[in-house]
């Protein structure tokens, strides 16, 4: 549970890269993992500061996930020194690791404009507390769960031991 509560730079962070991506119907960034696994944020991120690095509709139209996070990362290299510190195939899954994303959006926050309106930190505030109520629903979803299969395991195994006879 502890690391579920997100600090107030990544608050900050996350309402900055929100704000960057609003014009990108494609892309809505609400956390620091599965929102980055399609590559779209990456480049939107840098396209919204510097659309004239490429073309945003080929990147987000054409490309694999795979490719698109490519894409991105040699562009901020290329472009804005920002050396490749993710693989793309190690982003481009269900679940990428968040210290790494938030490490790698870190880089670019400090090497792009930054301004952040108090309307895109109020706008994170308020995901935060949705997704506090559906971490809390999924919780309790999953104990429910866990004690059904416990209970049925529990059935199972005393039905199997009572029909094992002792010689």
């Amino acid at each position: 549970m502890a690391g579920l509560q997100q600090t107030n730079g990544e608050k900050i962070l996350l309402s900055w890269v929100r704000q960057s991506t609003r014009n990108y119907p494609q892309v809505n960034v609400i956390n620091f993992t599965s929102s980055w696994s399609d590559g779209l944020a990456f480049n939107a991120l840098l396209h919204s500061h510097r659309p004239d690095l490429f073309d945003w509709n080929t990147v987000a139209s054409q490309q694999s996930p795979v490719q698109r996070l490519d894409h991105a990362f040699n562009i901020a290299r290329q472009h804005l020194g920002i050396e490749k510190l993710l693989d793309p195939e190690d982003v481009a899954t269900a679940c990428p690791d968040k210290k790494s994303i938030l490490m790698y959006v870190t880089s670019l926050f400090q090497v792009l404009p930054q301004q952040v309106t108090m309307e895109a930190i109020r706008e994170v505030e308020m995901l935060a507390r949705h997704s506090r109520i559906t971490r809390e629903e999924h919780i309790q979803m999953h104990h429910q769960q866990h004690f059904s299969q416990v209970s049925c395991f529990t059935f199972l195994l005393s039905s199997c031991c009572s029909k094992v006879v002792v010689s």
